[in-house]
């Protein structure tokens, strides 16, 4: 379907509540990067309410690619503390439903797989320190480009907990070599939405074979006198999820998140 009315620059000066209710009546269903301005966005992880202890112990062990904004009460629909008047089940643009490890479909509505017993997950972002990028003339080129961030499978493990287990996935964000020590010192201070860089520079001392090949998302421009610079991914539950073999969990589409309303400025530490 995708958004055929309104234009980039209308969706980043819009209030959060107004493209939540934009998604979930089916006008908008692209990834939500740029939008929002200045308010803090999310990733999403569903399952039912036996496996919830477990997966919160591994996002405990692994803050970096999964920090925790909230959890929802067993059954709820409703983020209340980042989107008052949210509907967890048509609120994200993009979900992806996996069943013993495998991808069964896409879809821009779940409210017909909903359960009594589901937990939902509010990971922390990186669209949600881009915004202090720009402020500070840090170039963020997937904004640019009108793409959505590339990110990859590395080969960074993860420590496991319970059921979960598996590597880490990162986005990457080419950053010209001299402002380099801004960028990581502007997302250090925002440790809830994956914080400072886990890597900078050659791609392959991760594991990524190819950078112009993204697993998930679109590759974007590396210009010269720019370096690659790779944060921690909220991506990584969903390889956990594929690793676990678990029988049905629900997550986003990677780049299509749950824009909530609260402002980044208060997710610094």
């Amino acid at each position: 379907m995708g958004n055929k009315k309104y234009s980039k620059e209308e969706l980043r000066h819009m209030a959060p509540v107004e493209i939540r209710r934009l998604i979930r009546a089916g006008e908008i269903d692209e990834p939500t990067c740029g939008m929002a301005d200045g308010y803090a966005q999310g990733n999403l992880v569903i399952l039912p309410k036996e496996y919830a202890y477990d997966f919160l112990l591994y996002a405990q062990r692994n803050p970096k690619p999964c920090p925790i904004l909230e959890v929802s009460d067993a059954g709820s629909r409703n983020f209340v503390q980042m989107g008052e008047d949210s509907d967890i089940a048509r609120d994200f643009p993009r979900y992806r439903i996996y069943e013993y490890g495998k991808m069964t479909g896409e879809y821009t509505d779940v409210s017909s797989f909903w359960r009594d017993d589901f937990v939902s997950f509010l990971i922390g972002c990186s669209f949600s320190f881009e915004a202090d990028l720009l402020e500070n003339n840090v170039p963020v080129r997937q904004i640019e480009e009108g793409r959505n961030v590339p990110m990859y499978d590395t080969s960074i493990p993860c420590q496991p907990a319970g059921v979960f287990h598996g590597n880490m996935v990162v986005s990457m964000r080419p950053i010209p070599s001299g402002l380099i020590p801004k960028a990581v010192q502007i997302t250090a201070a925002m440790a809830r939405v994956h914080g400072a860089p886990v890597h900078i520079g050659n791609p392959a001392e991760i594991g990524i074979k190819d950078i112009n090949a993204p697993d998930y998302g679109e590759a974007v421009t590396i210009r010269p006198g720019e370096i690659p610079v790779f944060w921690a991914c909220g991506v990584t539950p969903q390889n956990a999820v594929i690793q676990s073999k678990l029988p049905f969990v629900i997550t986003h589409a990677p780049g299509h998140m749950f824009i909530t309303d609260v402002r980044n400025a208060d997710l610094k530490y």
